[in-house]
């Protein structure tokens, strides 16, 4: 039996339970996994009523910002791959027409993967929880990505001698790192919203957002800046060896302290075992919510002794899969068993849902396509275009030492972007009141497209970097508002259907997650297959700057025709 925290200030309200005999046997039922059917099917899967109003107590700011820190180390490392993967593979030999397969490797696995990974958060019953042993597992994975990534050349190097087999062992083995490390990373991200969500209350997954957001910005900015030193000549990069080996150094401490805070921070209850005869009395039902392991939705899996027999309940998800992963109505198939997640039935679900559910995926894509186009190839636009060097002139040559120059600028410019983000989710939180969710989001692609188009238009050193604080507005919005609007949407469903008498229990957001964490894999993968055939096309790498302002321009439009605004 796990206890509750000592800063839970408020205690839940124990629910009223149905009179013995009554509605007891419609009461429990179980999600259906024919996502084929019509989209009430969709809506309408729901948790017992005897569960429906046990929410979890209010989390101080502590607690939230704690749970949080996670992001601040997420976003450093990413911030030390984004500055160091081009100069790291290059200096292992591998060949500029190869480069493009690491971003496409990443997000096409976790594409494919993404049923099978979230389906394994959904159904874990160890006693830590359903959730933090699958982020400490991912965050394992992003451990041992960045350690061969950063130490993979100089480990090849002690270990074979033959010169044609390192060079070739070095880019198999820094290639596995930055996949690995890529692909963990993106998908650490969906159990870590799953956990806030299942631990908070409606309120505080709100601010638990804004708090994710904060620390998320202030890690890259953080990231970056340790990327933008010269560790080489310094006490410590000749202790430890190069400069890699200091970059990893921090990495590696950063992540590793600030995961175990995370995992840390707000108790999780595990999915466990159902209650008890006894614990169905009113006495019983206090200490139910209280105590019990069953407090944030999880119903278990085991039937329920209860006078007359009554279908097996299934967990409430809130993980990058969630509803998906369900099992057949007792009704229609009383002995069915529980069935996993397969690519096929997601993509059923993701047709089935909604249509603003729908359109917030779209816009999703055209956002992730925009901001990715973007960041992924920014420094070299600033060595090739505002520096105007040459990234294929000799290494001592003049050319090449000024692109070098430009793509250190171009860290600052990405530093500028990870305090303007962590900066900017903070203001939301004030002009949400005066604009609304849909008008946050439509600004925020609005600005990004300005941004961008004016860098293309002005390419010098100052403007640039000024601007690029609109890419730090366009990554707090990114991070943020589409989760909100899930939030929002689900609680006008519940409202409604509670006003017309049918509620069942919340829905979840298991699908809508899955499907906006698909877009931006999508989007990487459009943009790693795409973009570098353009700048081949257009012979100049201004086309980036170009195709992030178009994208995010017609984000604005679609957001504005067709997002479901909300109060």
């Amino acid at each position: 039996m796990t206890l509750l925290s000592e800063d839970q200030s408020s205690r839940p309200q124990p629910c009223r339970l149905p009179e013995p005999g009554k509605h007891i046997r419609n009461s429990l039922h179980q999600f259906s996994t024919d996502y084929s059917g019509s989209k009430e099917e969709y809506m309408t899967s729901g948790e017992s009523v005897v569960y429906q109003n046990m929410e979890p107590p209010k989390r101080s700011r502590g607690r939230l910002i704690l749970h949080g820190m996670v992001m601040f180390g997420r976003e450093f490392c990413y911030a030390v791959e984004a500055a160091f993967v081009t100069p790291v593979l290059l200096s292992v030999g591998l060949p500029r027409s190869l480069y493009s397969l690491v971003w496409l490797i990443s997000p096409i696995l976790g594409f494919l993967l993404q049923p099978i990974i979230g389906s394994a958060s959904d159904y874990c019953r160890s006693p830590w929880g359903r959730r933090r042993p699958y982020i400490l597992a991912l965050g394992i994975f992003m451990l041992l990505g960045i350690t061969l990534f950063l130490n993979g050349d100089a480990v090849i190097s002690a270990i074979v001698t033959d010169k044609s087999l390192k060079s070739v062992w070095a880019i198999v083995v820094v290639m596995f790192g930055v996949v690995l490390f890529d692909f963990a990373a993106d998908f650490i991200d969906g159990p870590i919203k799953a956990y806030l969500f299942d631990v908070c209350s409606y309120h505080d997954k709100e601010r638990g957002l804004h708090y994710h957001a904060l620390l998320t910005g202030l890690g890259g900015a953080f990231g970056y800046l340790v990327g933008a030193m010269d560790w080489g000549h310094s006490v410590i990069g000749k202790l430890l060896g190069s400069e890699y080996q200091v970059i990893y150094f921090f990495s590696a401490m950063t992540w590793g302290i600030f995961l175990t805070v995370h995992l840390f921070s707000i108790p999780e209850q595990p999915l466990g075992k159902a209650p008890t005869d006894s614990d169905l009395t009113p006495p019983s039902a206090l200490r139910l919510l209280g105590s019990h392991s069953n407090v944030y939705g999880s119903l278990a899996k085991e039937p329920v002794s209860l006078p007359s027999p009554v279908p097996d309940p299934r967990p409430r998800s809130f993980s990058a899969l969630g509803e998906a992963n369900a099992v057949t109505s007792s009704a229609k198939q009383p002995n069915k068993a529980q069935k996993k997640m397969t690519f096929r039935s997601l993509m059923k679900a993701i047709i089935n849902m909604p249509q603003h559910y729908r359109y917030l995926c779209v816009s999703h894509l055209l956002g992730w396509t925009a901001f990715l186009c973007n960041m992924l190839f920014f420094t070299d636009f600033m060595g090739q275009i505002v520096y105007k060097g040459n990234p294929y002139a000799d290494h001592n040559s003049a050319a090449y030492a000024t692109y070098e120059r430009g793509v250190e600028i171009g860290c600052w410019g990405l530093c500028i972007n990870a305090v303007s983000s962590a900066l900017y989710s903070y203001v939301q939180r004030f002009l949400l009141q005066y604009i609304g969710l849909k008008g946050l989001y439509f600004m925020g692609y609005l600005v990004f497209g300005l941004g961008t188009s004016l860098i293309g238009l002005f390419p010098n050193i100052i403007a640039t970097l000024v601007l690029c604080s609109v890419f730090g507005v366009m990554s707090s919005t990114l991070y943020t508002i589409p989760f909100n609007l899930i939030a929002e949407y689900q609680r006008e469903e519940e409202e409604q259907m509670k006003l017309q008498g049918n509620y069942e229990g919340p829905r979840g957001t298991g699908v809508d997650c899955a499907a906006l964490t698909c877009m931006v894999q999508l989007a990487q993968i459009i943009v790693g297959a795409g973009l570098g055939a353009l700048v081949n096309m257009a012979g100049s790498v201004i086309v980036v700057v170009v195709s992030a302002s178009t994208m995010s321009l017609l984000g604005c439009i679609f957001i504005a025709l067709f997002i479901k605004y909300v109060d």
